[in-house]
């Protein structure tokens, strides 16, 4: 979206058109028709169905704030989800971990009264959707983001937070050294070349960031409390000494790594925090000595890790809370004998193993079909399959339901015949 659209757009007749676009047909074609009839410009028409769509996108983020709110298509890809950000602000003022056990997360940010509040740079603020819950929870924040348009943006969905600010600078140009904490997420993806008109690409080496991450780290490890949001891909090398890394999954989704400096830090090295009905965290201090004696025979169950403790590299975690082993030593799958159950069952998935069968396609499809099976999910690790193409070429007839498990036991290729638990 371009500056002049943007002021367009924030007309206050034309944001009250946006508030009641659901008058209009649901065909997006009607609806443009529609709007070019009532005066709407192309470019601001445009907007407005994107707006939209946007807002629908984002419920799954933000909940209900979304239908109050603006956005950019990159800005809603890389904002954070309402309740992953007031975990952000927790660490920041200070309260506490999730700690993990039965209690779900609160989903949204409550006014906390301190007699001083704290002040937070979030620096790259995008769409606003941190800073929303930094200042939702009593801090003082200066929102700052160098695009002029998504600075705009942040401002009008904190609009309603009077210890909110936004400006429209680079953070490089910020001084943070009178700041209680601060909040760093660096731009990730740009416009590429051979990319659409509009569209963007992730950028792989850190050091193109914008900031660049080594500023980012200098910074967040000089400042009183840090975090720094990145892409849950980052490679463990990557982490300072300084910070404890957190990898964060939500409602089964892997969302992101924060690094953790200053007083926001509470352990240094590796940890995973799984964020939905329960919540669990797991840190590299709980895995065990020797992670070699965790590997062995196929149990009854087949185990899933969720993909934050995954990425974080603390699997074998697991193990003694669940009373499970790896089935292979490369591979991020456990197994037992024992119905998972207690915390540490919130941080997998569960499958019952009814039978093994062979890996070959043919093979497979004759078992399958012998056992009534028609229908399957197709999950895998350790296998070069594609799961797709394995379904068209199985052809199978009409049936019950199973999760088929491609991986590896020892050096055999299996195929896994299981039911989720």
């Amino acid at each position: 979206m371009d500056p002049q659209t943007l002021t367009e757009l924030l007309d206050v007749s034309v944001l009250d058109r946006l508030d009641r676009i659901e008058d209009l047909p649901a065909d997006e074609l009607a609806r443009s028709s529609a709007l070019r009839k009532e005066g709407y410009s192309a470019e601001v028409t445009a907007a407005l169905l994107t707006q939209a769509q946007l807002r629908k996108d984002a419920v799954k983020k933000l909940g209900p704030f979304a239908e109050d709110m603006l956005f950019t298509r990159d800005g809603l890809a890389q904002a954070t989800r309402l309740p992953v950000a007031a975990h952000h602000a927790r660490r920041l003022l200070g309260e506490g971990e999730d700690t993990g056990g039965d209690n779900a997360t609160d989903d949204s940010p409550d006014t906390a009264s301190t007699t001083s509040a704290p002040t937070i740079a979030d620096l790259g603020c995008g769409i606003g959707a941190d800073s929303f819950a930094f200042a939702g929870m009593g801090a003082q924040v200066t929102a700052v983001d160098a695009d002029e348009v998504t600075a705009a943006i942040a401002s009008f969905n904190l609009r309603h937070l009077a210890d909110a600010g936004v400006e429209h600078a680079r953070a490089q140009d910020v001084d943070t050294a009178d700041f209680d904490a601060l909040w760093f997420d660096p731009a990730r993806r740009t416009v590429g070349k051979g990319t659409k008109h509009g569209s963007t690409a992730r950028i792989v080496d850190p050091e193109d960031f914008s900031p660049s991450l080594s500023w980012v780290i200098d910074k967040a490890i000089a400042a009183k409390a840090a975090g720094v949001k990145l892409g849950p891909a980052l490679d463990h090398g990557l982490i300072p000494d300084e910070a404890e890394a957190q990898w964060v999954s939500h409602l089964g989704e892997v969302v992101e790594v924060c690094l953790y400096f200053g007083a926001a830090r509470q352990r240094p090295g590796r940890s995973a925090l799984v964020m939905g009905d329960r919540t669990l965290l797991v840190h590299e201090d709980d895995l065990p000595d020797d992670d070699e004696d965790g590997v062995g025979e196929l149990g009854q169950y087949l185990l899933e890790p969720d993909g934050a403790i995954v990425r974080a590299g603390l699997v074998t975690a697991l193990c003694g809370p669940l009373q499970a082993h790896r089935v292979h030593p490369k591979i991020a799958y456990l197994t037992t004998d024992v119905a998972p159950s207690g915390p540490a069952s919130a941080g997998v998935s569960a499958y019952e193993v009814t039978d093994v069968l062979p890996a070959k396609i043919p093979s497979l499809r004759k078992a399958l079909i012998s056992r009534g099976i028609g229908s399957v999910v197709i999950k895998k690790r350790g296998a070069d399959i594609v799961p797709d193409q394995v379904r068209r070429q199985l052809k199978l007839p009409s049936g019950d339901k199973a999760t088929l498990v491609f991986t590896r036991l020892g050096e055999r290729h299996v195929v896994l015949l299981t039911q989720p638990c």
